[in-house]
């Protein structure tokens, strides 16, 4: 919207030409978000107070987080809200991946949302039932993929990408629309699991947002692509700022959820933030990465599926709780520290993923 109006002033001054560089846009993008994120927040958390949109706490968890029981949640909606603010701003309207991501990111908001309605304010504990909203999910994902295929321009756009090889590309095909869908609903149910602790799943996905947009702005870039022995794919490089975007709303989620969280996330945030994920992963082809760069999400859930089937076929557990992050508070660590080491690992993964940039 406002690269329109630039585009539109540049012809009285040509001062506002600087607008139509990408970087700028999604620097701009990042303190955009931010800003909407720390002026709303506060409005939000009150707004949430007021009408008691509050945590139910397990009572078979760890007794640390009996006193969390009331926090507002379904804060995630604010994030949705600084991202699709700043995304029509700064982005070229006309760039079909813009609309895409953004799509697929306020699809998963609404199923998300509908679950911490029924849960929270019609106080029915099941929330959206489990096969309802893995079908939506699964709709959303496989039309993304279905239009993404039928409007590929070249070869490179369905191909699967394996790092540290610059010549090995596998071609998918009608395989393509099934990476699609394990990528997004997987990437979206991970994040889902991964937000169970105070600023847990919201840093680790800024972080990963990031660095997609490293991968967004290098492989929309002619020059970038062939230095870095990456396919080239023309428009991409917008996706950056819709990634500046995720930046910004989740550092400004963070302040507020922060330990000790003043609000969180809720459904609505955690799936439409994880399929933003997946999504801006595949446009930009990079979803082996993702996997690597994402592993705090990958080792959460993993360890669900691991404790539940161990428990279906021996009837014993593996870990003291699943998702991972309660095991390592029942053993005793003070939940700060669980954060934080969790952070840490996702800034090493995060650097592995960066380095197949260049180590190719």
């Amino acid at each position: 919207m406002l690269l329109l109006l630039a585009d539109y002033l540049s012809q009285y001054y040509r001062g506002f030409n600087v607008f139509q560089y990408l970087t700028l846009r999604a620097i701009l993008g990042v303190l955009t978000a931010l800003t909407i994120s720390l002026m709303v927040g506060p409005a939000m958390i009150r707004w949430l107070s007021q009408y008691q949109i509050g945590q139910h706490v397990r009572n078979d968890g760890p007794q640390t987080h009996l006193s969390k029981a009331g926090t507002p949640t379904m804060g995630g909606a604010l994030i949705l809200v600084a991202i699709a603010m700043t995304t029509l701003l700064w982005s070229d309207l006309h760039n079909r991946y813009v609309w895409v991501v953004l799509a697929v990111t306020m699809l998963f908001g609404v199923i998300g949302w509908v679950d911490d309605y029924k849960k929270l304010v019609l106080r029915n504990s099941k929330g959206l039932a489990g096969r309802w909203k893995y079908f939506w999910q699964s709709v959303i994902a496989l039309a993304v993929g279905g239009i993404l295929f039928a409007t590929a321009q070249t070869p490179a756009e369905t191909q699967l990408l394996v790092p540290f090889f610059k010549d090995v590309a596998i071609d998918l095909g009608l395989g393509y629309v099934l990476l699609c869908y394990f990528v997004i609903v997987g990437s979206s149910n991970a994040v889902n699991l991964t937000d169970g602790l105070d600023g847990l799943a919201i840093l680790p996905t800024v972080m990963v947002a990031a660095a997609l947009a490293v991968f967004a702005y290098a492989t929309g870039n002619f020059n970038f692509a062939s230095y870095l022995s990456i396919p080239y794919i023309r428009d991409v490089g917008e996706v950056a700022i819709f990634c500046g975007a995720i930046v910004g709303a989740g550092l400004g989620f963070l302040w507020f959820n922060a330990y000790p969280a003043q609000v969180f996330m809720g459904d609505v945030g955690a799936l439409a933030l994880g399929a933003a994920l997946g999504v801006v992963a595949i446009v930009v082809r990079q979803e082996l990465v993702l996997l690597v760069m994402g592993g705090v999400f990958v080792m959460e859930t993993v360890s669900v599926i691991l404790q539940v089937a161990s428990f279906k076929l021996t009837g014993r557990r593996i870990f003291r709780m699943a998702p991972l992050h309660h095991h390592f508070e029942l053993k005793g660590w003070p939940e700060p520290r669980v954060i934080v080491r969790f952070w840490i690992i996702t800034v090493i993964l995060v650097l592995v993923g960066l380095a197949t940039l260049k180590i190719r």
